[in-house]
């Protein structure tokens, strides 16, 4: 699948991240420390509207069982409804079982939830509209989903923020403001994401930041 320049001291940092959020994984990889983003498919599907049924409360709690341990995390389905009912939805039909955290850059970000252990990509998840400006913001421990340089392309990859990644958060609704819809935060097993955050990367099959041993979603299941 497929930020204002105030000084010259930000150039640099406004390219790196543009073109990491942009990140299309057929071309040659992009190593820099940038924002989360979805593999690209051939064709760039429209955005679609996910159902935000009114027996969905205002929070879920799922637990996302890991190879190296279990991480607790709770939707919020009131600032964003869209993002959580999507990811739930995901959740419930097995989707993330079995696919593995495929991007891991230390003090940046772990992101997971489209490639299996073979670097192949699942590509069932349709795109979703964009939440970023529900206030909600990319701080240590939140969750928010992974796109292209399409405001409007994520599907079903998420990433875990490991630090205050301020420069991800919504400021304008235009193509370098729109910012990364974050929908819920780990309420427990932050020492697991810890533990993600410090395993070795390399490069493989174009992609980069990729773990050496495979970081694999056992399973994603909601709590009753």
């Amino acid at each position: 699948m497929k930020l204002t320049i105030i000084s010259a001291c930000t150039l640099g940092l406004f390219l790196l991240v543009f073109f990491a959020l942009s990140q299309d994984d057929r071309s040659e990889p992009n190593t820099s420390p940038s924002a989360p983003a979805q593999v690209i498919s051939e064709t760039e599907p429209q955005a679609v509207s996910i159902s935000t049924q009114d027996n969905y409360k205002e929070t879920s709690m799922i637990l996302m069982q890991t190879s190296l341990g279990p991480i607790q995390i709770e939707l919020d389905h009131e600032n964003a409804p869209i993002s959580a009912a999507n990811f739930q939805s995901l959740v419930e039909s097995g989707f993330y079982d079995g696919l593995i955290f495929h991007r891991v850059i230390d003090n940046f970000m772990i992101q997971g939830g489209g490639m299996n252990a073979e670097m192949e990509e699942k590509l069932e998840a349709s795109p979703i509209q964009n939440e970023a400006d529900n206030g909600l913001k990319n701080v240590r421990g939140s969750l928010a989903m992974a796109r292209t340089s399409d405001p409007h392309s994520a599907s079903s990859q998420f990433f875990i923020n490991l630090n205050d990644n301020t420069f991800l958060d919504h400021t304008s609704k235009d193509m370098q403001g729109w910012g990364y819809a974050v929908f819920g935060r780990v309420t427990e097993g932050m020492e697991v994401v810890d533990q993600i955050r410090a395993v070795a990367t390399g490069n493989m099959g174009g992609h980069a930041d990729v773990p050496l041993e495979p970081i694999v979603i056992e399973s994603a299941t909601l709590a009753e």
